[in-house]
């Protein structure tokens, strides 16, 4: 399936919207009223645009934001999961999103934190490559001031920052600013709120100019190193080796450098 270029792709009563930049996909979590809580329609819609930016070649990065100025991601929608209204419907896979969830997913996601994200939406972010964040977003896991716990991934934060600092926000459930996730290294960098998506774009442009199929197992041998450890990745990397380095790109990539000129890249 190809996305349409530059215009919004209509889901659900709009809770998210889709459009393409470039090489780039930006997906617009959309029910700003409710700080884009995720109902369960809204996992499942999700779910579908990833699947469709995984499913067109042309999608060479994906951007995760929200729309509005109060949030990114405020987690679970609290509200449809106290009165067990919300429903996705039977018909509903959400493969794609359980991918992204668990660090699977194989493109690469930068998320633009255009404002707050907490509980879910903080954990959403933990799956992305990259992350941009607004100069005035918060950040945490204060699923243990609603009697629940971080089931999204945020337990995993051990893997990322030091366990004092992960126990810390996991047991007080306390949010941090932006500059203290960037210096936790959390988030990649911060920038004023308005710039937010433009310096996701910047980057999903200096990632599109590569190698689709070096980029692809770039992310997917430091994925498993992260999650499987050294020995795992190396052994992973065998495989890799003749898909990448025999491919049609590598050639090419060696012939453009030689003659000067900029590479044209067949993702095969």
């Amino acid at each position: 399936m190809t996305l349409q270029r530059n215009t919004y792709r209509k889901m659900v009563e709009m809770d998210l919207l889709q459009r393409r930049e470039g090489s780039a996909a930006v997906i617009t979590l959309n029910r700003p009223d409710q700080r884009n809580a995720l109902s369960p329609g809204l996992i499942a819609e999700l779910s579908r645009a990833l699947r469709d930016c995984l499913d067109d070649d042309a999608v060479r990065a994906v951007v995760l934001t929200g729309a509005g100025d109060r949030a990114f991601c405020a987690g679970m929608d609290l509200k449809a999961f106290a009165s067990g209204s919300d429903s996705s419907g039977p018909e509903s896979d959400n493969t794609h999103f359980t991918m992204f969830s668990r660090g699977e997913y194989p493109k690469p996601v930068i998320g633009a934190a255009n404002a707050t994200a907490v509980a879910g939406g903080f954990e959403l972010l933990l799956n992305c490559d990259i992350v941009v964040a607004s100069d005035k977003a918060r950040f945490g896991i204060p699923e243990v001031k609603r009697g629940l716990f971080a089931a999204g991934g945020g337990t995993t934060l051990p893997g990322r920052i030091p366990l004092a600092i992960a126990l810390e926000l996991g047991l007080t459930g306390d949010l941090i600013d932006a500059e203290r996730a960037c210096a936790l290294g959390l988030v990649n960098c911060v920038v004023p709120a308005g710039d937010v998506v433009g310096a996701a774009l910047e980057f999903a442009r200096r990632i599109g100019e590569n190698g689709p199929l070096g980029v692809l197992a770039t992310k997917k041998l430091m994925r498993v190193t992260l999650t499987e450890g050294v020995a795992a990745a190396r052994a992973a990397q065998e495989a890799e080796n003749s898909k990448v380095f025999k491919s049609e790109d590598a050639l090419e990539g060696a012939r453009a450098f030689a003659e000067g000129r900029a590479p044209q890249w067949k993702g095969r």
